[in-house]
């Protein structure tokens, strides 16, 4: 990995922590426990930045269209998380 490499995941992150603040409160709370979640159960595509990425999409089509992001996920975040990642190989034993 060169260092074009490292500036260009850099910018694409800070992208990506700016949509995220753009999201209302409700919303960026509860990706922000999905985020946690799932850096705990460590699933390997998880780093390539699509996984969250596609949840940003889906919570930015759900304010948009004013739905209360539990009516996205349901009241149970951790299993809406594992639903997500459930063909996914993990690091998890």
């Amino acid at each position: 990995m060169g260092i074009r490499d490292v500036i260009e995941g850099k910018k694409q992150w800070r992208a990506h922590v700016a949509r995220v603040k753009a999201l209302p409160p409700d919303y960026r709370i509860v990706y922000q426990e999905m985020q946690k979640y799932l850096f705990k159960v460590a699933p390997t595509d998880l780093y390539d930045g699509r996984l969250t990425a596609g949840i940003v999409d889906f919570f930015e089509e759900g304010a948009a269209a004013g739905k209360n992001v539990l009516e996205l996920v349901g009241s149970d975040v951790a299993a809406f998380c594992d639903g997500l990642i459930k063909d996914s190989p993990t690091h998890r034993p």
